[in-house]
């Protein structure tokens, strides 16, 4: 499928891509770019390290893009030049839909040494390019938050929206679920997580779907604020080990 975010999708091709390289490999944390670090009159990072879990899929894995270039990675950069002690495990696994997101959160939680400040959710669009029913969608991501609110863990969710070319049926049943989950459970929403990129090509790769690096830029710079204004406002240090 050629998705160019406000078109049909016309063409095959942007499906195969966008589910081909589904190979699962384990969270590691995004790291900072040394440009990022080197940046001059930058605050100085202050306060207790504030974990953030970003659990996703190819849109957060970094599909095309080289190491440091992700989403996770350029937005702890973008945190940490704010003074925010902040540090983003990059969940993200390409191909992955809710029904895997969901499968794997507790194991992704529990890796950690204590619960994360924060945890960014891009989920879904795999399960509507496949056509999976909104309804497993919905009820994926309901428990991925049911799960999050149960261990009191602040939740933004990138929302996605439906290909024009799965009809106003579709649509109508998948669009919603985002807003609606961000309130039944109090989660912070991002409506489209790809609305900046629209009308602007240059800044998708050549699949019409996944961003360039100056795509996840603008994507980051388009949400740092929300993230930055959903984590905790008084961090704690954890305890020192024993």
């Amino acid at each position: 499928m050629k998705w160019n975010w406000r078109g049909a999708l016309a063409t095959p091709t942007a499906l195969a891509l966008a589910l081909a390289g589904c190979g699962q490999s384990a969270p590691e944390t995004a790291p900072t770019t040394a440009a990022s670090a080197a940046a001059p009159d930058l605050p100085p990072v202050m306060g207790a390290e504030q974990r953030i879990v970003a659990l996703g899929d190819s849109l957060f894995a970094g599909y095309g893009l080289e190491p440091g270039q992700s989403y996770p990675a350029r937005l702890e950069a973008a945190l940490r030049a704010r003074g925010i002690n902040a540090r983003i495990m990059n969940a993200g696994v390409s191909g992955d839909t809710t029904a895997g997101g969901l499968q794997r959160l507790e194991f992704t939680l529990n890796s950690l040494p204590q619960s994360p400040a924060l945890v960014i959710i891009s989920l879904g669009g795999n399960d509507m390019l496949r056509g999976l029913p909104p309804e497993q969608t919905r009820a994926n991501l309901d428990a991925i938050l049911g799960k999050l609110k149960q261990r009191k863990i602040p939740v933004v969710l990138m929302g996605m929206i439906a290909a024009p070319n799965l009809g106003a049926d579709y649509a109508g049943a998948f669009n919603p679920i985002y807003p609606a989950l961000a309130t039944k459970h109090g989660a912070g929403l991002v409506p489209f997580f790809l609305q900046p990129l629209v009308d602007k090509p240059a800044l998708v790769q050549a699949d019409h779907i996944h961003p360039t690096a100056s795509g996840i830029d603008l994507l980051v710079s388009e949400t740092v604020d929300q993230v930055a204004k959903a984590l905790p406002p008084n961090p704690t240090a954890p305890p020192p080990p024993n």
